[in-house]
């Protein structure tokens, strides 16, 4: 690598000390940036450029007071980094779950801006939320909460500012309860101002969907590209959740076999392939453990997690999809699934593979769909929602998914095209980071420093 990145990332080190997945984000990216870097490394350097664009805007940490159903009051601890607003309002979803910290609120948010940049929209990047778990919360609990993370939130939002979406641990129903209270407060109807909303209330068709289809439209781009096609492939899907759930639905019309899916517990294997009405059935509406899909399905094979990483790598497939959480994909598990035969694999959630993981999988030419390219439909289709109420419209099923799927399209030819200009064959990883980068940086150039 150039002096001027190991000089930054040794300055993030040191200033984000403490925070791995915000520096594991940053290496990723910057490490894959040296062709461009290279030949304007004088520039940047007096302009501090990558300096500036690893360093958020601001950073948002603030108290979030709830009353459980037995009157006890708990305090939970909200996050909103706007990291980097140079191309658009920022974007970027909220995360209710344990593991929320600073860190991985600011790696989200960094690759935010990558992803935003790549769809072609006006959007920059941030990230939300907080360590609150809906996990066996009410209904009652839950509103209370989002009433309390909302009456914070509101003062730094707004449909030119920030629009916040859902992500894991947010749904409908939490869309729901902050958007009625983020109404209740400012006293207007703003229906742009988060997005993933109802349809009833300016929600839009195909958002569900957006996450897992984009995913599949990806890789159908990036295996027609390399000589190859989902049609008769077996597949496995780590998670269970929305993003999980869908591309297993649009792989499954690719003629693909999804064979097995997972939670944080363990994993399905389905060797007839995985009956997604019984996965929805089961975690979205019993939600329940994945392990409840032997009752439905007895022949079915239940492994637990138990070792360095998770069991559903360890089955024999085609193609991977990593759905679930970031560093999903470790490099032992990247070993196993070389062993197996995995030929491509494409990242469903937010940075699923570890450094490391990503290095081995290129060295023995996998085919690695990124994530800030193949899961950018779910803010793709945020987007759309954007656009539907600002025009006070609602588009069908079919024009939003239409929509979806030629800008996932581009997206794969950006990434392709960015690669070959840099001579780096089906690299995708860096492509993908490469034309992201190259949209925020002309911008950042065009408006000064700032």
């Amino acid at each position: 690598m150039s002096n001027y990145i190991n000089e930054v990332l040794e300055k993030v080190s040191k200033t984000n000390a403490g925070e791995p997945e915000f520096n594991q984000a940053v290496k990723e990216v910057l490490s894959t940036l040296e062709p461009v870097v290279n030949a304007h490394e004088e520039t940047y350097r007096k302009e501090a450029l990558l300096e500036r664009l690893c360093e958020p805007e601001r950073i948002i940490v603030f108290r979030v007071p709830w009353v459980d159903d037995n009157g006890q009051v708990q305090v939970n601890r909200g996050f909103r980094v706007q990291f980097n607003g140079v191309i658009g309002p920022y974007k970027g979803g909220l995360r209710f779950h344990p593991s929320v910290n600073q860190s991985i609120m600011k790696f989200l948010a960094f690759e935010q801006c990558f992803k935003n940049s790549l769809t072609g929209l006006p959007m920059g990047g941030a990230k939300g939320g907080s360590d609150f778990d809906p996990k066996g919360k009410s209904d009652n609990e839950i509103m209370r909460f989002c009433q309390s993370f909302m009456t914070e939130l509101y003062r730094h939002i707004g449909h030119n500012l920030d629009v916040p979406a859902g992500d894991i641990g947010v749904g409908a129903r939490e869309v729901g309860y902050m958007f009625g209270q983020y109404r209740r407060i400012r006293n207007q109807y703003e229906a742009g101002v988060l997005t993933g909303k109802g349809l009833s209330y300016g929600g839009s068709l195909a958002r569900p969907e957006a996450t897992g289809f984009g995913l599949i439209y990806f890789m159908r781009e990036m295996l027609k590209e390399n000589n190859s096609s989902l049609d008769g492939k077996t597949v496995i899907i780590s998670g269970s959740g929305n993003v999980a759930t869908y591309a297993a639905v649009k792989a499954t019309e690719y003629g693909a076999k999804v064979v097995a899916m997972s939670d944080s517990n363990g994993c399905i294997y389905d060797k007839n392939g995985i009956d997604i009405k019984a996965i929805k059935q089961i975690k979205e509406v019993e939600r329940k453990r994945i392990k409840e899909y032997k009752n439905i399905h007895p022949e079915a094979e239940y492994f637990e997690n138990n070792g360095e990483y998770q069991a559903i790598w360890n089955i024999k497939a085609d193609i991977a999809l990593p759905c679930a959480t970031q560093n999903d994909i470790t490099l032992e598990a990247a070993k196993k699934l070389v062993e197996n035969g995995v030929f491509a694999i494409g990242e469903g959630a937010n940075m699923p593979t570890t450094n490391e993981a990503i290095a081995y999988l290129l060295e023995n030419k996998i085919l690695l769909a990124p994530a800030k390219a193949a899961n950018a439909g779910g803010v793709a289709t945020s987007g759309l929602e954007m656009c539907q109420n600002s025009m006070r419209l609602s588009w069908t099923f079919e024009e939003v998914n239409s929509k979806l799927d030629a800008i996932m399209t581009n997206i794969f030819k950006s990434c392709k095209e960015a690669a070959a200009q840099y001579g780096l064959g089906n690299n995708y990883v860096a492509g993908a980071n490469l034309a992201g980068f190259i949209k925020i940086e002309q911008a950042m150039r065009a408006q000064g420093i700032i």
